[in-house]
This record gives structure tokens, sequence and C-alpha cells, in this order.
């Protein structure tokens, strides 16, 4: 399958990875684009999904110009990249306003009428019906496509007058190749608006749908994970230089693209997210929910299997921060210099601490309102420090989450398959594996393994692969393994977590 390939794009939260990769997931090429999110200081946070279609085009162009790839080698497109966002669209799928993210919580007052409550924010007697259904259920902060489309219909008329479809980016995507408005119960899963117990109802719950008072209509049509939507239109065809026969299948979260790019297609074989966010899953047999902690179970990578679903809000996207306010108005260090400086640093970064909840807080707590921070910073704190307890603090964090993901799914998970921009970092990942106390596995080309993991589902559905198969396909990566002292320091930083959080809640919460 060398010779065939799939368009492969992944839409991160920072821009779009569009690349061509064989049906056997070697990276043939790629390009990595930035886009911009607007925030505004009612909560909202916005991309422009136009901007989105016109560096995919401009990068497929490219990409098909390559001496070496003809048309007829690319045999399907597949979309993968962030969800819980929503983007109006048109009757032919063009944005009808900009994309309301993850980030944006605009809609915390309407998702609050709608579900809210004394039980952690909920109402039981209406939050229960989503928990037994869908496994999960709205978030009070109105930041997933309930509380958005909710926000639209309040709040912005003249982009719901031209409304015909809320979809999640993945599924815009896909309709602007193909014309064909879809969507499935994985792309929809933040929504919480199907019933999961049963992966082969295509259809919304209405009692859930009446809960929140959201009509049906305005939701794409579900299809089954991993089918075929349809082939690429004759007009994107000859914009982009694909043959008319290329296939594109449904939208998948990186989440799923993430479990297949790494090879963690078995059940409870884990996978570890660096990226933006970060995030620990592996496929389970069953649907189940711990409300407490943000964990549930969601449709899988088939439609008769499930995937751990749990996020922390904030991943590789510190280092970025710290790397931003290091360069001040210079320019920033490379991320391979920070990386470096921080081996500079002993293990415990001389007793500096950092909780990485910049933007909130999501599993192992939920809480909107929680910030990070430096921890024990003195007169001799260098950037080493800074560096080094910026990498320990997010792995830490993970390992603070680990626990719950292990109760959850009742068994030790190891190894650890570690994928994202942050995996590239061999010190981080030696840091990971001594803060979670596991063997860590560095996925090969950890960047591009949701681009590997949407081809690979697409070469599955055309047949050429087995899903429990696509693991042997890729060759296996650098092993990390806990040193026994360092793992002892990070577990009792790792305990600290906790009482960290306790500390800064309260002030959070006051000053936000």
């Amino acid at each position: 399958m060398s010779d065939e390939l799939c368009l492969s794009i992944d839409l991160g939260t920072g821009g779009p990875k569009i690349g061509l990769v064989s049906l056997d997931g070697e990276v043939l090429d790629y390009e990595l684009h930035s886009v911009t999110t607007t925030y505004t200081n009612d909560g909202g946070a916005t991309q422009d999904p136009a901007q989105w279609w016109t560096l995919i085009g401009e990068s497929t162009r490219r990409l098909m110009d390559r001496p070496d790839v003809t048309k007829d080698r690319v045999k399907a497109v597949a979309v993968t990249g962030q969800y819980a966002s929503t983007v109006p669209v048109d009757a032919n799928g063009l944005p009808t306003g900009p994309c309301l993210t993850w980030l944006d919580t605009r809609g915390r007052d309407f998702a609050r009428r709608a579900i809210g409550g004394p039980l952690e924010g909920y109402s039981p007697r209406k939050i229960l019906p989503f928990v037994r259904k869908s496994g999960g259920g709205p978030s009070p902060s109105g930041a997933d496509p309930t509380g958005q489309i909710l926000y639209l219909m309040n709040r912005e008329p003249e982009i719901m007058s031209a409304t015909r479809w809320m979809m999640e980016p993945v599924d815009y995507l896909t309709m602007r190749f193909t014309g064909v408005a879809s969507a499935t119960h994985a792309s929809r899963l933040a929504s919480w608006l199907t019933d999961n117990r049963t992966l082969t109802r295509y259809h919304y719950d209405e009692q859930l749908l009446k809960i929140v008072g959201i009509d049906q209509r305005l939701l794409p049509p579900l299809q089954p994970i991993g089918s075929v939507v349809g082939p690429v239109t004759r007009e994107v065809a000859e914009s982009l230089g694909l043959s008319t026969d290329t296939i594109v299948i449904t939208g998948i979260p990186d989440l799923h693209a993430a479990a297949i790019g790494s090879g963690g297609t078995a059940m409870y074989e884990t996978h570890v997210a660096l990226s933006t966010t970060s995030w620990i899953s592996c496929p389970v047999p069953k649907k189940k929910t711990d409300a407490l902690h943000s964990i549930a179970s969601i449709p899988g990578l088939t439609n008769d299997s499930y995937l751990i679903i749990d996020n922390q809000e904030t991943g590789a996207k510190s280092l970025e921060w710290l790397r931003t306010l290091l360069g001040g108005t210079g320019t920033p260090m490379h991320y391979d210099e920070m990386t470096a400086l921080a081996a500079m640093s002993p293990p415990g970064a001389n007793d500096v601490l950092f909780t990485p909840w910049l933007a909130g807080e999501r599993s192992p707590i939920g809480n909107k309102h929680l910030r990070g921070g430096f921890t024990n910073l003195s007169l001799t704190t260098t950037t080493a420090d800074l560096i080094r307890a910026v990498l320990e603090g997010v792995a830490a964090n993970s390992a603070w989450l680990l626990g719950y993901v292990e109760k959850f799914a009742g068994r030790t998970l190891t190894p650890l398959r570690l994928l994202g921009g942050g995996a590239q970092s061999s010190e981080w990942c030696q840091i990971y594996a001594d803060a979670l106390g596991r063997e860590v596995e560095q996925v090969p080309e950890p960047m591009v393994a949701q681009l590997r993991g949407a081809a690979l589902l697409a070469a599955v559905n055309l047949g050429r692969h087995h899903l429990d198969g696509v693991a042997g396909l890729r060759p296996r990566g650098r092993t990390f393994t806990p040193v026994s002292g360092v793992a002892e320091l990070y577990r009792v930083r790792r305990e600290q977590f906790p009482s960290l959080y306790t500390r800064d809640k309260k002030w959070s919460r006051h000053v936000s």
C-alpha cells in the first residue's frame, strides 16, 4: 500500500497540518500552518473556518505538485482535529459565522438555564438522562457545542437566519470536500446528544434535545464511524488536483486519530497526548462515567467499542507560553534549546514547582476559574529551573490524572505511548516516565501521529488493513523507563498536586 496515499488533515487548535500519508501509515510529506484565535472579554474564543479551508487548499496544491505524486495515487481524504467546537454553515457547507472553539464560554448562562443546579453545577433531574444515555453531559461553562449552539440561537440572529447546520470542525471540512452534511457518534461526542449505549442508533436522542432546547434539524445526519461520506466534488477535485474518484471518510476527533496513530487500538493499549492540551486514553469494552473526575468512555474506533475520554486544558501549550514570555520582544528560543537548557537543572528544578492550569482544568477536577503558576521562586532561580519546572509540572499533572484513569479502567496501564509536539523532546519523555512511574514509548514522529491515524482509518475502510493490525505497521519507538531515585522524588511531587489545587482554587475564583 506504499504507492497509495491519503490526503490527511489534522486541524489542531493552533492550526492545520496537511499531509500525504501512505495507506501503510508512512508520512510522505506535510505542512503545518498557524491560525489566530480571537478572544473577547465576554468569553469568546473564535477562529475563521474559511481561513482553515484556504490554508488546506493551498497546502494540498503544493503537495500534489510533487513530482512523485499523481492524483490517481490519492485514494482517500481523512480529517481529524479539534472538537467540542461549533461551525455554523449554510446548506452548501459555507460558514455563516466564525467557529466557536472549545475555549468559548459565551453560552454559559444559557447552558446553566438548561441543565444547571446545585450538584456540581448541575440539576440532578436534568443531567442524569445525559449520563445514563450519552455517558457525560453538557458543561455549565458553555464550553461545548450545546452551550455554543444555545449562544448562537439566543445572541446571533443574523448568523442563525443564514445557518442550516451546526457542525463540528472535522465535519465542516468533510462537507467542504464532499458537499454532504454528515457526523458520527464520535465527532459529536462533546454534544452529548446521542444515546451511546447502542452505537448503531444513527439518530440524536429526542429526550436530550428537549432538555437543552435544540432542534435536531440543525444537526447533521449521523453515519457509522469511519464510513464513506462520498467522493470529493468535481469542483474541489479540479481546484486541488485530486481525482473525482477520491473518497472522503467521516471526520474523527484527534483523540481517535491519536489512538490509531499510536498503535493503541487493542483493549487497554494506552496513549498519552502531549499536545496543546493533554489526555490519557485507551480502548475499553463498555460505556462508563466518572462524573466527579470528568472521565468517561465515549464512542470509539468502531461502532461497537469505546474510548476513555478526559482532558487537561493545558499540556505542551505551557512550554509555548513560557517560550513567549522568555522571548520578550526578541526572538524566542527554539524548543530544542529550551529542553536542552532544562537538562541543566536537576530533577526537582531546585524546588521550583509549576502548576499548568493556565486555562482552568477539566480532568481530574473541573474548574474553569483555576489558574496556574510557579511556586517557591527565589533569587537563585534560573531560566533552566523555570523551564524544567514547566516540563515537570505538566508531567505531574498527567500523573495526577493517571491514578483516576487507572481506577476507571480497573487496571495498571503500561506501557504508555507518548505522542504530540511535546513528545519530540527526549528530555520530556524521560520526565514523563519518572513522573508517572511507567514505561513510556516515544511514538515515532510524534508530531504527525494523528495524520497517520486518520490515514490508517481510511486504509481500514478501503479494505487495505484491519484495525487490529495497524499497530504492527509502525516501527517501535524509543522506550524510557523510570529512574528509581528520580521517580521517588516525582512521586512526592505528584502527591502535592491535590493540596496545591486546594490552595489555589479559592484565590483563583476570587480574582477571576
